[in-house]
């Protein structure tokens, strides 16, 4: 079954087709379909997600599935959260356009800074799964997960992508960016959150490793 990732992000959509592959699903990006992103407007993951599954299916005249995913911050009442990815763009630091390896590196220099001398460094990874079936589908499926650390002062790590790099993993020993793709497709927000989804899938799509 084809299944329409309304992303085109090369590294999410080999994370997601890894996580949702075993249900049979063959994922593509949208843009390999010449679908413009979506806009994201809304203040919460939910919101996002499902307005970016909806846009997807009905350009792609099939079902699609969207993640919105960020980094949230405690001291910063959860900021980034669902500005993670345009962090740094929103504060002036680079154009609009930039390589996305761009604005990661951006990114992670203006959470440093913002973080400097705070005490509480908790922060987690949040990561909100829509799919629908059409993009009238009355009933999307929602599938939420976590992934809890503590901010490094400075990046360690070269795998994964985003704030990967910044986030230490007490019980791990090391950060998301030092986990290879077979560690981090156990454990991370994303996994958890497709093995929900997947749960979800064969409940109500009738899709079944």
């Amino acid at each position: 079954m084809r299944l329409i990732l309304a992303s085109n992000n090369p590294k999410k959509l080999r994370e997601l087709q890894a996580l949702l592959g075993p249900l049979g699903l063959n994922l593509i990006n949208q843009g390999a379909l010449g679908i413009p992103e979506a806009e994201e407007p809304h203040i919460t993951f939910v919101e996002n997600a499902l307005a970016k599954a909806r846009h997807a299916a009905q350009a792609g005249q099939g079902p699609a599935i969207a993640d919105d995913s960020g980094l949230c911050v405690r001291a910063l009442g959860g900021l980034p959260g669902v500005r993670s990815a345009r962090y740094a763009l929103d504060a002036g630091r680079h154009p609009e356009g930039v390589p996305r390896e761009v604005a990661d590196t951006a990114n992670n220099a203006l959470l440093i800074e913002t973080m400097h001398g705070k005490n509480d460094r908790h922060a987690h990874f949040t990561c909100l799964l829509v799919a629908v079936r059409h993009a009238e589908d009355p009933e999307p499926l929602i599938a939420e997960g976590h992934w809890a650390g503590t901010l490094l002062e400075a990046q360690q790590g070269h795998e994964g992508f985003g704030y990967d790099p910044l986030l230490w993993l007490p019980d791990h020993g090391c950060s998301a960016a030092e986990m290879n793709a077979e560690q981090k497709n156990a454990i991370s927000h994303r996994a958890i959150a497709c093995r929900r989804m997947r749960e979800l899938m064969a409940l109500h799509w009738g899709l079944h490793a």
